[in-house]
């Protein structure tokens, strides 16, 4: 018994689609190839008087100790401008932006 046979353009045509999938796909997600601070349904709080910080669950306050990233200010990615900029800097007790050093 005879199995039909694609036509050699139809398989070229279904390769080289599949390969252009597969780029568009590893194109759109390398976005998500960097490492976020944090997981999804959580965000980052800073410990104060302190370069350390943590992730909190979306709806609930920073624990005793911690404290939100001033708006604008939040790190969104391990290594991205904020969070380089807040391995050398911290909040003191009354919310100011202070060196880590001080």
């Amino acid at each position: 018994m005879r199995t039909a046979r694609r036509p050699r353009r139809l398989r070229t045509a279904t390769a080289a689609l599949a390969v252009t999938g597969a780029a568009l796909a590893l194109l759109t997600s390398a976005c998500s190839m960097e490492d976020a601070v944090c997981s999804g349904g959580e965000y980052p709080v800073l410990y104060v008087g302190s370069t350390g910080g943590a992730c909190v669950p979306d709806g609930q306050e920073p624990p005793k100790g911690y404290a939100r990233y001033p708006e604008g200010k939040v790190p969104k990615h391990v290594d991205d401008k904020w969070w380089t900029y807040w391995n050398t800097h911290t909040l003191d007790a009354d919310g100011n932006i202070i060196d880590a050093s001080d």
